[in-house]
């Protein structure tokens, strides 16, 4: 159903990226948040608590997660399908001087398995061919995040990582007048729900300032 405003604010956020690996996913025989989260920050302090910790990814991100799950998880295990981090020098070699991270080079996770919640996985390392069952009650992925953009056209500009584009500095503008953006979906930074929540407000006395100072009602009388 079509419906018309005078003001939008988009705020769909951003989903996080998640690979297609046994045992992962939300069905019934999937662990999606019963071990497999894509969120340490969310759901670490429960999941990983006293576990082997697992998380899948390489960057900044990755290695933000690791250090926080320290603080929870008996041991923590970065998975890394390269034989190098692509995060920064420094946040990188705090996670190689950590003694509760351990790196694995060039592998990947092929498959979870568990009970009622996630038990166990399987490792791969491409440089040997080796397969090892590892017992693991919690895993990550940091691997990155898509916003929701898709559904928007092509007037409303996004960066080329997809992410909306604002048009002033400090401020929700989009580069379609009366449109706004707010939270993640703008937002390839932070990705806090408390930044989020604060852009939301700015984005509604945007819209609002806009509007009393003439937007397109205004206009068309």
């Amino acid at each position: 159903e079509w419906m018309t405003a005078d003001t939008v604010i988009i705020a769909t956020g951003a989903a996080a990226k998640r690979l297609d690996i046994p045992g992962t996913g939300d069905g019934p025989n999937g662990f999606w948040q019963r071990g497999v989260s894509a969120c340490a920050v969310c759901d670490g302090a429960i999941m990983a608590k006293d576990t082997q910790s697992f998380v899948i990814g390489g960057g900044d991100a990755a290695c933000e997660e690791a250090l926080y799950l320290t603080k929870f998880a008996s041991e923590v295990h970065l998975v890394v399908r390269r034989d190098a981090l692509r995060a920064s020098v420094v946040m990188a070699n705090r996670v190689k001087e950590h003694p509760k991270i351990q790196i694995h080079w060039n592998s990947n996770v092929k498959e979870v398995t568990g009970g009622d919640r996630m038990e166990k996985l399987i490792l791969h390392n491409s440089a040997s061919g080796e397969d090892v069952e590892m017992a693991a009650g919690s895993l990550f992925f940091a691997i990155g995040h898509n916003p929701v953009t898709n559904f928007l056209p092509a007037e409303i500009e996004t960066h080329p990582n997809g992410y909306l584009k604002l048009t002033q500095p400090g401020r929700t503008f989009t580069s379609v007048p009366g449109i706004f953006a707010a939270g993640d979906v703008s937002d390839h930074v932070y990705r806090q729900a408390v930044v989020a929540a604060g852009r939301g407000a700015a984005a509604a006395i945007d819209a609002e300032r806009w509007l009393a100072a003439g937007g397109f009602g205004a206009a068309q009388e």
